[in-house]
């Protein structure tokens, strides 16, 4: 989709995208864990829901390196085409795997599954195909989820709201101007994390007050302060950059809980300093890196392919896995081949969409509406 010199001879973040698909697979093996888990306090890779809060940093650097001095030369509409080729064909395909599964999901966790006619069913995955979010009372799983076919949605949803702020205001921000604005998110970020009636920044995935609220703090902050580190830092080089990006990527998300039930505040500080201190290095490692050999590269590449389509596919699965675990009541190691089974089959599904829809879609489009 480039369609400029300055674009086509800017060098590639690879080690960025690998990092994206690290935090993918750390996704999937959250989610699967959740399952077994009695409560948010217990959770194996406690914290890989700050993978959300990664995915939006990690947005906000790719966009500002992207697009920040592309704007003599595209226009806010092309802009807005680009994010849409680039991402609602995969939305749209998790909608469908969200449907095709519903049924298979039926339990005592989400009895309200038995109820439901096709035609709802239908009715919200077409309306998940926009990514308008549904209320409350539109639900048809009982998690009063925006979107109900496939929970993951909601970032998305939350991500186009940064893209469009983006393009309409703030990419005409000043350095200072952005980062009072990254500092004020900050601030409420922090808060919203010590103050948590949970201990953590979890949340968002509904458009109740709360959860909006939720959903807007987590967004505002990681997202532009990616912008602000792209448009502020001087890149130098580091070796080994992948390997030590990774692992201290993984390191926070597969951090314990901390604090306990009686000091949750303890849990939201890590949770804050996280993603406003350890998320930008993390970024700014992985941009200061480069792949020198074929083995490194072709991993980066697969990770980085993968990533977002098995984001936004991969938790349909997780539905049904977690009614099952639930129904009969099983420890991670009564169903540890069926959890490999998963997360081998969430990425087989990841591939294959790319491969078979996600790519050929989008070439499509790009043909259709011009580069």
């Amino acid at each position: 989709m480039s369609t400029t010199t300055t674009v086509t001879t800017k060098p590639h973040y690879l080690i960025l995208d690998g990092l994206r698909g690290v935090a993918a697979l750390m996704v999937v093996i959250f989610h699967i864990f959740e399952a077994h888990s009695t409560s948010h306090l217990d959770i194996v890779v406690n914290h890989g829901y700050l993978t959300v809060d990664f995915f939006f940093m990690l947005s906000g650097f790719v966009i500002g390196y992207a697009y920040d001095d592309r704007w003599g030369t595209i226009t806010t509409g092309n802009f807005f085409k680009r994010r849409l080729v680039r991402l609602q064909p995969m939305v749209i395909m998790g909608m469908i795997i969200g449907a095709i599964c519903y049924y298979y999901g039926e339990s005592k966790l989400f009895p309200m599954i038995g109820t439901m006619p096709v035609w709802q069913l239908l009715l919200i995955m077409v309306i998940g195909f926009t990514l308008i979010p549904v209320p409350p009372s539109m639900d048809i799983r009982g998690w009063q989820e925006m979107h109900p076919l496939n929970g993951p949605g909601w970032s998305l949803f939350f991500e186009y709201i940064a893209n469009i702020l983006y393009a309409l205001f703030i990419r005409k921000f000043s350095k200072t101007a952005l980062a009072i604005l990254v500092g004020i998110s900050g601030a409420a970020l922090l808060h919203l994390a010590v103050t948590s009636p949970t201990g953590d920044v979890v949340g968002g995935w509904s458009i109740t007050p709360e959860q909006l609220y939720i959903g807007f703090t987590r967004l505002m902050f990681p997202f532009f302060a990616g912008l602000l580190l792209c448009r502020v830092v001087k890149i130098s080089h580091i070796k080994n950059a992948f390997l030590w990006s990774g692992l201290l990527l993984v390191a926070i998300l597969t951090m314990p809980r901390i604090g306990g039930a009686d000091h949750l505040w303890i849990n939201g500080l890590y949770d804050s300093l996280s993603i406003i201190l350890i998320f930008p290095i993390i970024i700014y490692v992985g941009a200061a890196g480069a792949v020198y050999n074929k083995t490194s590269l072709k991993i980066c590449k697969f990770f980085g392919d993968i990533s977002y389509p098995i984001y936004i596919t991969h938790y349909p699965l997780i539905y049904v896995y977690t009614a099952w675990v639930i129904d009969n009541k099983l420890s991670f190691s009564q169903a540890l081949p069926q959890a490999l089974l998963l997360f081998v089959g969430a990425i087989v599904i990841a591939y294959a969409s790319l491969k078979l829809y996600d790519e050929p879609v989008r070439k499509w489009l790009v043909k259709k509406w011009g580069n």
